[in-house]
């Protein structure tokens, strides 16, 4: 019989081997998504295979996933869909890229959207995005561009985000 931390290694080590799940939503499922995990802290990164900082700034996730496996819920939506061609074809690409990053305990989804229309829905005038929620449902921040810009003085690191998630799961942060 295996212990807690030997057990939760092996189920690491097995998702780990398991093919890439990615789910397909437009904005209205990603919401269905996130609302549904109501009750953790939820973290979303919105992103593209097209999108240099993200490409850099992604494996971050996977880390933060790895820190905290049962506390977080980690989102991942790629919006690499453009309208140009079918959105059967901004698959492979996807699946790859997060094979890659070893993104197997996130929940991945992918954008059946155009990426103009999830950005103008987000509210957003690109990626990368991080989207922080409380466990009460409420948004506790969105890293992206214009935030960094304006809190920090410079772009975001998934320092800021662990940071945030850190306080939120801090018991005076609930």
């Amino acid at each position: 019989m295996l212990g807690g931390v030997a057990a939760a290694g092996l189920a690491w080590a097995r998702a780990a081997a398991d093919p890439i799940e990615l789910k397909p939503v437009d904005h209205e499922g990603l919401l269905r998504e996130v609302a549904r995990h109501r009750g953790k802290v939820v973290v979303l990164d919105c992103w593209s295979t097209s999108c240099p900082p993200c490409i850099k700034e992604f494996p971050g996730l996977v880390r933060l996933a790895a820190a905290h496996p049962e506390s977080v819920v980690y989102l991942s939506l790629a919006l690499d869909y453009e309208g140009i061609g079918t959105f059967e074809e901004a698959v492979p690409p996807v699946r790859e890229f997060l094979e890659g990053v070893g993104a197997h305990r996130i929940i991945n989804m992918i954008a059946t959207e155009e990426a103009d229309s999830m950005y103008k829905k987000l509210d957003l005038a690109g990626v990368p995005a991080v989207y922080v929620w409380r466990p009460d449902g409420s948004l506790a921040v969105r890293y992206d561009d214009d935030h960094a810009a304006q809190a920090l003085g410079r772009p975001f690191t998934y320092a800021d985000v662990e940071a945030t998630v850190n306080s939120l799961l801090a018991p005076s942060g609930r």
